[in-house]
């Protein structure tokens, strides 16, 4: 078991970089923040789910949608995976700017 609790920051790692290369993240001031590109493949996907009767009350979803509608290549369920829980942070602190500023008081 510790095994595998060691080995996810090395996944987390791998993620946050290939987002980055991707051009889905950026860092600043040493902290991820989604794009401009993510942000609106995110709405895209918001809009998808909830005109499906989705309430998107769990962002795994929608973050699920934009990847799966950023990348042309397919990704494996694996990858899928790992890039959401890399961005899963990063967008609740996205949605909740006062989250931000506490953690920097």
């Amino acid at each position: 078991m510790s095994r595998h609790k060691a080995h996810v920051p090395d996944e987390n790692t791998a993620s946050l970089r290939r987002l980055e290369t991707d051009g889905l993240i950026r860092f600043e001031s040493g902290e991820a923040r989604t794009t401009r590109r993510f942000q609106a493949a995110m709405a895209r996907g918001a809009l998808h789910l909830l005109a499906l009767g989705n309430d998107c009350t769990d962002l795994r979803l929608p973050i699920a949608h934009a990847l799966l509608s950023v990348y042309e290549q397919p990704l494996s369920d694996g990858e899928v995976a790992a890039m959401i829980e890399a961005l899963l942070p990063i967008e609740l602190r996205e949605l909740d700017p006062g989250a931000r500023r506490h953690q920097r008081a």
